[in-house]
């Protein structure tokens, strides 16, 4: 029987990424020291780093024909991830962002141009095979939708067993008020720090103790704050800490938010511990630091010393 995949939902996009030894100051002309283009997106991010560490794992989001979404395609299919769920528009175009890396400072800028192209509807999900999937995760967009997406996994996962059930995850990443409508919807909710800052929380620990009344029943609620590491707080009321897990030279820490949600993804679904999950989230989020894009990733999963194995 085919292992089931992990489906992520939500943005992919074109990253223009410009690596600079200083910050440009506005109205001047400099020269990067690289430039490349990357498959980007919280959600595609994701999906990326799932691939790498061996999850089979499924992308659903919004593209619009054109060169730029052959070369997202062509990248999909490099990191081996399904792409049958994608959603072909035929207004708008596939968004693109410029994204500027400064590694001596440890900053990452990103200019995104959000086009008209349309996201994801719950009529689009609804045409999904949930029988292929153990966990979904959804990038917080248009919430609206998502909550009905939502829904319908609820209902479908009333007609199973709770070891077949379909575990759902949410990221409220951005401060948008229609976003926080996701908080009681998730088994999992990873709340940025930015979000955490927004209600006025300024740590982890304080933020995972005042919004944990926002979810469900039985939810974990995970939050990471950069150099700080990460914490979670789940039904047991007991919170978990994990520290941060610096690189030698810090070099791109574009996506350290992705790789970390996927990582805490990968080894709760393997049936880890929540505190594996943290661990393992920050010291992927670490290493990933260290390099640009995500394809160390792989190479450094030859390395016990670090690797966690749920």
């Amino acid at each position: 029987m085919e292992e089931q995949k992990i489906l992520c939902v939500g943005l992919v996009c074109l990253d223009i990424i410009n690596v600079v030894n200083k910050f440009p100051e506005e109205d001047t002309d400099s020269r990067c020291l690289s430039q490349r283009w990357q498959r980007g997106g919280n959600a595609s991010n994701s999906c990326t780093v799932l691939s790498l560490l061996g999850a089979p794992c499924s992308f659903m989001g919004s593209l619009s024909a054109g060169p730029v979404a052959d070369f997202i395609m062509a990248d999909f299919s490099r990191h081996a991830i399904d792409v049958s769920t994608v959603v072909w528009q035929v207004e708008g175009q596939t968004p693109c962002a410029c994204c500027v890396v400064c590694p001596p400072s440890g900053s990452r800028t990103v200019v995104l141009c959000d086009t008209n192209l349309p996201d994801v509807t719950v009529e689009d999900f609804s045409k999904v095979n949930l029988r292929q999937f153990k966990w979904i995760h959804w990038e917080g967009r248009n919430a609206e939708e998502q909550v009905k997406m939502i829904q319908q996994v609820v209902m479908y996962n009333s007609t199973l067993p709770r070891e077949h059930k379909i575990t759902i995850s949410v990221e409220i990443e951005k401060t948008r008020e229609p976003l926080y409508q996701l908080f009681p919807h998730g088994d999992v909710v990873f709340v940025s720090k930015d979000v955490a800052r927004h209600f006025g929380f300024h740590s982890a620990e304080a933020a995972l103790k005042g919004l944990y009344s926002r979810v469900k029943q039985g939810a974990v609620l995970i939050c990471a704050w950069a150099e700080e590491g990460a914490g979670a707080l789940g039904p047991d009321g007991r919170l978990v800490h994990s520290d941060a897990f610096s690189p030698e030279t810090l070099v791109d820490t574009l996506g350290a938010g992705d790789t970390f949600n996927a990582a805490v993804i990968y080894t709760l679904s393997k049936g880890g511990s929540l505190t594996d999950a943290l661990t393992f989230g920050c010291r992927v989020a670490g290493r990933k630091c260290g390099f640009h894009g995500y394809d160390g990733i792989r190479e450094t999963l030859t390395d016990d010393s670090w690797k966690m194995n749920p």
